[in-house]
């Protein structure tokens, strides 16, 4: 059984919507979200090595006809997995490429013209067209709004005399858990956010 939490812990209930659980390595290296089904594996199976998070969670289960007692699982918002480091992963994994992923991180913002606009107004822009040979990875693709993404074309910034008014850059693995789930609890930001590069726009946020 898991030592008991502080007081000013929030207890929730297992009739309540659970959000996503953050889940590190042994190290304190994030890793990845999962269910509160698969956080209840791992308590079942000892693996948790200790939690970190501000919000506990109490998942319960059936009645013992001998005893009456209905059994229950505390775990955690964040928790840490007992097993191999992922140390390594956190700065030189690449996440995967994608629409949402990428207008997030460029916190809905056109690299071009500085518009906030709403996700259907949104494009994937590639710097270097990929009908001049671009490639399509982080490094070479922004946010841009369907205006500057039409009036760009097929062409580079320089030669549509567009400036690009930011950089684009490759997410962490934490940064690209932030990016991966938009319900994410307070204390589970704060955790990821000490793990995010230099260079992240969430870094400023």
């Amino acid at each position: 059984m898991l030592e008991q939490p502080p007081q000013s812990i929030v207890h929730e209930r297992c009739r309540q919507a659970h959000p996503w659980i953050l889940t590190l390595d042994a190290n304190g290296v994030p890793h990845r979200w999962v269910s509160w089904q698969h956080a209840v594996f791992y308590h079942a199976k000892d693996l948790v090595a200790w939690v970190a998070g501000s919000h506990d969670f109490e998942i319960r289960g059936g009645i013992n006809r001998v005893t009456g007692e209905q059994s229950f699982i505390r775990t955690n918002s964040i928790i840490a997995i007992k097993g191999r480091s992922h140390a390594h992963k956190l700065q030189t994994a690449v996440p995967p490429l994608n629409n949402r992923e990428l207008f997030h991180r460029d916190r809905s913002v056109c690299a071009y013209c500085g518009g906030d606009f709403a996700y259907q107004k949104l494009t994937r822009d590639h710097i270097l067209p990929v009908s001049q040979g671009g490639r399509d990875l982080w490094m070479n693709v922004v946010t841009c709004c369907r205006p500057c993404n039409q009036r760009k074309s097929g062409r580079t910034p320089e030669q549509a005399r567009m400036q690009l008014l930011y950089a684009p850059y490759v997410p962490n693995k934490a940064e690209y858990l932030i990016l991966s789930n938009r319900n994410i609890l307070v204390d589970q930001m704060d955790f990821l956010a000490q793990h995010v590069n230099a260079n992240s726009r969430w870094k400023a946020a």
